[in-house]
């Protein structure tokens, strides 16, 4: 582990880790954060690292894990499971906050009240059936009493918090006693269902029905889903959809593409939509996939930039920047950079299929691209791939990443890290 930083004390790195960050979507950085991970941050010493939000001065951590080890040598091993909390101003892994979910936490959000909202394929929180879908007190670790989603039949893939207004996908049949088939938004106070709020979402194109991914523009106008689905609210729409949330009930937009209707590698996965993002201000979105070389015909092993004010079907994306084979798992928008990562090798990569091809540049398990042309960044600080990256971060103060590897920036840092702006 390198011990020196770019341009920033270890003093000063403490005090702006400790900043929350805003929610999913409303963060714009004015600079491409550092390529040298902060040292404090603690080790995750098996599994893979799924979800990250920001509670104050604490930080916690979801997926599905056993034991966790602070930062520095001879630290002890300390048993978590699927879910923990650290000071990030310290590092030092937090002893109060110890919920038990019997399963895989996949989604945190940042909630009020020094609170954090978790979503996975978990039933039984503290010993008690609360559903998929939970909110703790931080540090205390407790349920809040008051918030009953109690989602039942499945379980949470993604979440997004805007003001009082939960949005959730997943693989799940009902909320708060209340048929949903794989997408709700939900009362964050109580956990109440919307009434306003009940597209159907049917037809998978392989597998379970299900909704992987979803994000909201910071003004709460807009929401994207992706998943298996074929259709929404009856109508054709291809692994992919926008939903207008000022209408009253929500609608299915015109807006529609064909560009993930082609095969990519049907027989290896049910969808292979990833992570999407919405830019700061709203304007856009970016997607990113998985699925295998199949040309540049087809959206696969790609990330792509959508414009949110089109309508109308066909829409094409701004631009596409292919790895050449390599899956992308997440992403995060921050208006200095659309950072992707995953297991790739390179970007800028169309031509190449497992392999390097003309104009490719190495970017290795995470990368940074112009927001404008979609071009790689020089910013390169590499990643052990591993199965990827499966959260992305951003903060008014850096990046944070959670994955399945332990090399990061060229440094130990187990299945956690941090790269800060300066």
């Amino acid at each position: 582990m390198r011990r020196r930083f770019i341009a920033v004390s270890t003093a000063v790195l403490a005090c702006t880790m400790s900043l929350a960050p805003a929610a999913s979507a409303d963060l714009k950085q004015t600079k491409v954060v550092s390529t040298n991970p902060a040292n404090t941050t603690p080790h995750v010493l098996d599994g893979t690292v799924r979800a990250i939000a920001v509670v104050g001065t604490k930080v916690v951590v979801g997926g599905n894990f056993e034991k966790v080890r602070e930062a520095g040598t001879g630290k002890p091993t300390i048993a978590r499971h699927n879910i923990f909390a650290f000071d990030s101003k310290t590092g030092k892994v937090d002893t109060t906050f110890k919920p038990k979910v019997d399963g895989t936490v996949y989604a945190l959000e940042t909630g009020p009240s020094n609170t954090v909202y978790a979503g996975g394929a978990f039933a039984n929180v503290n010993g008690v059936a609360l559903g998929a879908l939970t909110q703790l007190s931080v540090p205390a670790g407790t349920a809040v009493a008051k918030f009953k989603a109690r989602v039942g039949g499945g379980l949470v893939f993604t979440m997004v918090r805007r003001n009082t207004r939960i949005y959730i996908g997943g693989k799940f049949t009902k909320v708060a006693g209340q048929a949903r088939t794989g997408l709700a938004r939900i009362d964050g106070t109580s956990g109440a269902p919307d009434a306003n709020f009940n597209l159907s979402v049917s037809m998978p194109r392989a597998g379970e029905l299900k909704v992987f991914e979803l994000a909201v523009n910071p003004q709460d106008t807009r929401l994207v889903i992706n998943g298996t689905f074929t259709m929404v609210a009856g109508t054709r729409r291809y692994q992919i959809a926008m939903i207008d949330t000022t209408k009253t009930p929500a609608a299915l937009t015109s807006w529609s593409t064909e560009r993930y209707a082609s095969p990519c590698n049907i027989n290896s996965f049910d969808t292979y939509m990833r992570g999407m993002d919405f830019a700061p201000d709203g304007s856009y979105f970016v997607v990113v996939t998985t699925g295998g070389p199949f040309g540049t015909t087809q959206l696969c092993d790609s990330a792509a930039r959508w414009e949110t004010n089109k309508t109308g079907a066909g829409q094409q994306p701004t631009w596409v920047n292919y790895t050449g084979g390599d899956t992308l798992l997440s992403v995060s928008v921050t208006g200095a950079a659309v950072y992707v990562a995953g297991h790739q090798r390179w970007q800028d990569n169309p031509q190449g299929k497992d392999k390097a091809g003309p104009g490719a540049v190495s970017r290795e398990g995470i990368a940074a691209l112009n927001p404008v042309g979609g071009k790689a960044l020089a910013w390169n600080p590499t990643r052990s791939r591993g199965h990827g990256v499966e959260a992305l971060v951003a903060t008014s103060t850096g990046l944070w990443v959670g994955s399945d590897t332990d090399q990061l920036g060229k440094e130990y840092h187990g299945r956690v890290g941090f790269f800060p702006l300066s």
